[in-house]
C-alpha cells in the first residue's frame, strides 16, 4: 500500500527518530476523514522538495503524531514543463491542471485567451488563482509529488509573450501546424506549453506567439479538447526525453 501524503509546515528541520505533530486542516483531515491509524505509514512534504516518511504513533482528535523514519530532498527534474492554460468553461481548465500536476508540471499560468468563454475579472482572478492552487496542491499530494506547482495570476496574450524569456522552449499546441511535437528540436530545459480554449487560438494570437519565438506543433490527427491537449503533450515530451525509461 502506498502511504498517503500530507502537506506540513516544518518549524525546525526534521531528523530521523523525531516525533512531529501534523496539525491544522491537514492533521484534521488525516485523523477524521482519512482515519489514519496507529502504525500506518505516512509521508509529509513542505511542497518544495522535502519528503519525510514515517508512521503514525498517536492519533488525536484533530491531529496526528508521526515518528520520522526517512528524510530526502527530491531534486527538480532536468526538463521542466510549465503549462500556460487558457481559461475554459465548466471545469475543463481545472481538469487540465489537475492531470498536468499528476504528470509533473511545475507551474500553471492561467491565460485569458481571446476566445476564452470563461472570463475572470479583477475580483474573480484572485478567487480563480486560489482555486487552481488548491486543485494543484491536492493533485500533487495524491500523486506523491513533493514539488507543488505554483499557480500565477491570469495573464493576457500580450502578458504571456512577456514571460517567454523565462523559458528555453515555448510550444503552442496548434492542430493546423505542419510539425508534430515529436519533430520539434531541443525539447530540453524549461519548456512552456500553450494550450488554447474551446474555440481554439485566434490567428492574431498565433502570429503574436510565433513572431515572439514560440514553436507551433500538433498532436497527431485527432483534435483534442483543452482539458486533454496539455496532458497529452506533457506525456509526449516525457516519453521523447526518456523520463519513462
Amino acid at each position: 500500500m502506498v502511504e498517503p501524503m500530507f502537506w506540513a509546515e516544518f518549524n525546525v528541520e526534521p531528523v530521523v527518530g523525531a516525533r512531529l505533530e501534523l496539525g491544522g486542516s491537514e492533521g484534521k483531515h488525516a485523523a477524521t476523514v482519512r482515519r489514519m491509524r496507529l502504525g500506518e505509514a505516512i509521508q509529509l512534504t513542505n511542497g518544495i522538495g522535502l519528503r519525510v516518511r514515517g508512521h503514525v504513533v498517536e492519533v488525536l482528535p484533530k491531529s496526528l503524531m508521526v515518528e520520522v523514519s526517512d528524510i530526502s530532498l527530491d531534486p527538480l527534474p532536468s526538463n521542466q514543463v510549465f503549462l500556460i492554460q487558457a481559461l475554459a468553461k465548466g471545469d475543463r481548465d481545472e481538469l487540465a491542471i489537475q492531470a498536468a500536476t499528476e504528470l509533473g508540471a511545475l507551474a500553471m499560468i492561467p491565460w485569458k485567451a481571446e476566445r476564452s468563454i470563461s472570463r475572470w475579472d479583477a475580483a474573480k482572478s484572485a478567487k480563480g488563482q486560489a482555486r487552481w492552487q488548491l486543485i494543484c496542491d491536492e493533485a500533487a499530494k495524491q500523486s506523491l509529488r513533493t514539488h507543488f506547482p505554483v499557480v500565477s495570476m491570469p495573464l493576457s496574450s500580450v502578458e504571456v509573450v512577456q514571460v517567454f524569456e523565462d523559458f528555453d522552449v515555448v510550444i503552442v499546441l496548434d492542430p493546423t501546424s505542419e510539425t508534430g511535437i515529436a519533430k520539434l528540436p531541443k525539447l530540453k530545459g524549461k519548456i512552456a506549453l500553450i494550450v488554447g480554449p474551446e474555440g481554439g487560438i485566434s490567428e492574431d494570437e498565433l502570429t503574436l506567439f510565433e513572431k515572439s519565438g514560440a514553436l507551433r506543433a500538433h498532436l497527431g490527427q485527432a483534435i483534442l479538447r483543452t482539458s486533454t491537449a496539455g496532458v497529452t503533450a506533457i506525456a509526449a515530451i516525457q516519453a521523447l526525453t526518456g523520463e519513462f525509461n
